[in-house]
């Protein structure tokens, strides 16, 4: 059982930033990591990956050019660093992570995929607002 935490939301002005992290409570060196964010309103929305095998990564359009994925394996800690934040990145921000020896296929190869997760996050805000 891996229990993931994330933390470092908050409230920001637009163009300003926030760096996320997902913290676990055990190694991260056989899972997928996946960023994922939630508006009132809406669905949950993939927005970013790394694939800890071979460290591949991808982001939705939405976000690509302002937010990166890092992980510090380490420190058990796969980060989401937000970048030129604007009002409509408002949301619950989640991690999940993937067992990726459990055959299902690449990990993060083009999209990010918001099912197979074997653990999830609580969530941390994040609020862009002036």
């Amino acid at each position: 059982q891996v229990q993931l935490v994330e933390s470092g939301g908050g409230l920001v002005q637009p163009g300003g930033s926030l760096r996320l992290s997902c913290g676990a409570s055990d190694s991260l060196d056989y899972y997928g990591i996946g960023w994922f964010r939630q508006a009132p309103g809406k669905e949950r929305e993939g927005i970013s990956c790394i694939n800890t095998f071979d460290d591949s990564t991808y982001y939705a359009v939405s976000v690509k050019g302002r937010f990166t994925i890092s992980g510090d394996n380490a420190k058990n800690t796969v980060y989401l660093q937000l970048d030129s934040l604007k009002p409509e990145d408002t949301g619950t921000y989640f991690c999940a992570a993937r067992d990726l020896r459990i055959p299902r296929g690449k990990y993060c190869s083009g999209y990010v995929p918001l099912v197979d997760y074997e653990y999830w996050g609580q969530g941390t805000q994040v609020t862009v607002s002036a």
